[in-house]
């Protein structure tokens, strides 16, 4: 059992870089706990009187966590921030820069995790499956956390490419599912039944763009205008998560044949630097990847990703005809998007298990760093035949971030 308490699952952001003091933009590091960061971002945005793109942040932390990370925001005193008391989120630090904080501006994330229910007398299993996977890596899947509570924001990401803003709408706002809880799961019943007035009263204030399609259907029945009401930033995150669903299609079909194993025509991502070659020769080229110097990547679709040739090449290509979609459908269109490539695997670093208790009971407890974009779920998958979390009050209450 992971996430028994948000105590439970404890991540640091590690920055890229150290604020010089000086600039016109205001770095802070807060702590948030239960709280997605888009939630985090909404919540200081309006504390702030400034609009959520003026927000900058570095990467996008778990709702079910203790998580400190950095944000930034321009022409706002940091005597400002210092003085915020808000919910769920603490201002731990402030000062200044020059340049405000985008996504990717972060080294690593570090991480203290509790998993409990487990079996104390297979802490050396787990030591030797750990030591097994900083050797060969770990599958660089996007974690369940990645595609929302009720694990449908992909399906949204699917809607917009296949120009189906109606079936956008419905995702987004009805359907409840057995992970809907509360005022959230009568919201989405309402929806479903038309009456979009009353479904805006039920959803929680901080789900503004559910709010501002459903105000839009409520005046005007227009449900092309009430999607257009959703903001751009929040159909970019429903691409990419789309981007990341069809991604770890490619690393389930990848998976029997080995992360570690390259293939002739794959686009080997060099960790040193974070860019890609292509590989003609796996013999020669296999002994680097040994070393984890070099892992074979996948797809993030987009108009800027480079291909691949051969037979990972093909399989791309069979992950986008199963969904019916063209090899141009994320380069033109609705769900036109840059993307990129993604290595199939990452190495966790400073990496170790041991025994813990506490008032909850016994625990084994893991520290480890990880790379930018990966997923410590995908880890703990790995090493524990099932990880379960526990449901949170927030969820049972029906206040729980419900990002589709």
């Amino acid at each position: 059992m992971i996430k028994a308490q948000h105590s439970d699952f404890v991540v640091y952001e590690e920055p890229l870089y150290t604020p010089s003091g000086e600039g016109t933009h205001t770095y802070f590091l807060i702590e948030k706990s239960g709280i997605s960061t888009l939630q985090a971002v909404s919540v200081m945005a309006t504390a702030l009187n400034v609009g959520r793109r003026d927000i900058g942040f570095a990467g996008m932390k778990d709702a079910h966590a203790v998580a400190r990370q950095w944000l930034s925001v321009e022409h706002v005193a940091p005597k400002i921030i210092e003085g915020l008391e808000l919910p769920r989120i603490r201002v731990l630090e402030v000062t200044r820069h020059t340049n405000k904080l985008r996504l990717g501006h972060l080294r690593a994330n570090r991480f203290v995790v509790k998993v409990r229910q487990t079996d104390p007398q297979r802490l050396s299993d787990a030591q030797a499956a750990l030591a097994e996977l900083e050797r060969r890596g770990v599958p660089n899947y996007f974690g369940p956390q990645r595609f929302g509570t009720r694990g449908t924001t992909w399906e949204i990401g699917q809607a917009i490419v296949q120009n189906q803003p109606d079936r956008a709408l419905d995702v987004l706002l009805g359907r409840p599912t057995p992970a809907d809880h509360g005022a959230i799961r009568r919201a989405r019943k309402l929806y479903d039944l038309g009456k979009y007035a009353d479904a805006v009263r039920q959803w929680p204030g901080v789900f503004a763009d559910e709010r501002r399609a459903l105000r839009v259907l409520a005046r005007t029945g227009n449900r092309r205008r009430a999607w257009g009401a959703v903001g751009r930033r929040t159909k970019l995150f429903y691409l990419s998560a789309y981007q990341s669903y069809l991604f770890n299609q490619v690393v389930a079909q990848r998976l029997p044949h080995g992360l570690d194993r390259l293939w002739v025509g794959d686009l080997a991502w060099i960790h040193a630097k974070g860019a890609v070659f292509q590989v003609l020769d796996p013999v020669v080229e296999q002994p680097r990847a040994d070393a984890f110097e070099i892992s074979p990547t996948g797809p993030l679709f987009g108009n800027r990703m480079s291909s691949p040739s051969g037979q990972p090449a093909e399989m791309e290509a069979h992950v986008l005809a199963a969904q019916g979609l063209p090899p141009a459908a994320f380069s033109t269109g609705p769900g036109r998007s840059q993307g990129g490539r993604r290595p199939l695997r990452f190495r966790p670093e400073m990496s170790n298990i041991q025994l813990g208790a506490d008032d909850g009971g016994p625990y084994l407890e893991l520290r480890f760093t990880l790379p930018p974009g990966c997923y410590a779920t995908c880890l703990l998958r790995e090493l524990f035949s099932q990880a379960e979390r526990a449901p949170s009050a927030d969820e049972l209450d029906g206040t729980e971030e419900q990002a589709g």
